[in-house]
């Protein structure tokens, strides 16, 4: 959904929340509750703040539940001292009011940003494991208890491994989430050459399994055809998709990228590690320590570090273990993650 429209819709929801709490009744009905005007004030006030500061000011979903969770529990905790009558109702409407939201966005906040979070696939990218519209858990806790919006480690509970599916924030723009399979760690020598993948000089075992037909992402109605391969690599086994002929590096995205950081002063490190053939026929990385080397699994249809660079630790959320919805497919529900 355009940015824009979802900003302008939170500031209308912002200002229509404004207008009904100052045009409602602070007093309680007959019937103990507060009036609807009322409710749905500091309901939409909520949104719409929700709203400008993840669309307008690009907070991320954490860093705005954790300012929730905070403003929340504030109050709760002005009330709990404040109005110690147990028996009679509290007649601040907004302590009151806003003190009930404050157990419910805890646990949405801990849940969320230390045991497991939820994420759509957007593309093709991970194909054949993962196809569009899955919905999959992340966990949280796997690669360490991370520091809430800072997201460095507090504590450790496990490294990333070759072969991992991740979920991290996009380093070109933070903001979004990606998903790709980690391929190399810190301080490992990752080759791609005529589309087979090596690390360490120890290459991955790709075994044909046939053809594959899958729809375009832009056009459902237009068929990609791609070649089907079971990988063996670090001790895992996944399927992943070729395209025959396709160069291990396109020229044309590769150079949309390079125009793009000329423009922004992004610096993705490749140059500096990595060496590239004129022909796109591979590339070989030193990956720097503290960072990974991504890849998509549909190799030749993945926007990945190949093209942007190294996803660096503190942009890691979580690794990917299982489905737990497709509504175009509800046989995928429960399917787990290789």
């Amino acid at each position: 959904m355009n940015t824009n429209f979802i900003l302008y819709g939170a500031i209308a929801l912002f200002i229509v929340g404004i207008i009904m709490l100052a045009t409602s009744n602070k007093k309680r009905l007959a019937t103990g509750d507060w009036s609807n005007t009322l409710q749905w004030g500091y309901l939409l006030l909520m949104i719409g703040v929700f709203g400008i500061l993840s669309a307008g000011l690009a907070w991320s979903f954490t860093a705005v539940l954790l300012l929730f969770t905070a403003f929340t529990g504030a109050i709760w905790l002005w009330q709990k001292l404040s109005h110690k009558d147990k028996i009679k109702p509290d007649n601040n409407h907004l302590r009151d009011y806003m003190a009930g939201f404050f157990p419910i966005i805890a646990v949405v906040f801990v849940v969320r940003t230390f045991i497991v979070e939820p994420f759509q696939i957007p593309s093709s990218s991970m194909r054949s494991g993962l196809v569009k519209g899955d919905f999959i858990l992340v966990n949280k806790f796997s690669y360490g208890i991370r520091v809430p919006v800072l997201n460095t480690v507090a504590v450790p509970t496990g490294s990333i491994q070759r072969g991992d599916v991740v979920v991290f924030n996009y380093p070109v723009e933070p903001q979004n989430n990606y998903i790709k399979r980690i391929v190399a760690v810190g301080g490992d020598t990752v080759e791609y050459k005529d589309k087979i993948l090596t690390v360490n000089g120890k290459a991955s075992v790709d075994v044909p399994q046939g053809g594959y037909t899958y729809p375009d992402d832009g056009n459902s109605n237009i068929p990609r055809q791609a070649e089907h391969f079971q990988s063996t690599f670090e001790g895992k086994t996944f399927d992943v998709l070729k395209v025959d002929g396709a160069p291990s590096v396109d020229a044309p995205t590769w150079n949309h990228y390079q125009a793009m950081f000329a423009q922004t002063g992004f610096e993705s490190g490749l140059q500096q590690n990595c060496e590239y053939a004129e022909d796109g026929s591979g590339f070989k990385c030193k990956v720097p320590a503290g960072k990974y080397f991504a890849m998509g699994d549909n190799r030749d249809n993945s926007a990945d570090s190949r093209y942007w660079g190294f996803v660096d630790d503190k942009l890691i959320v979580g690794k990917a273990f299982m489905i737990w919805l497709n509504t175009g497919d509800m046989s995928r529900v429960g399917t787990m993650i290789k």
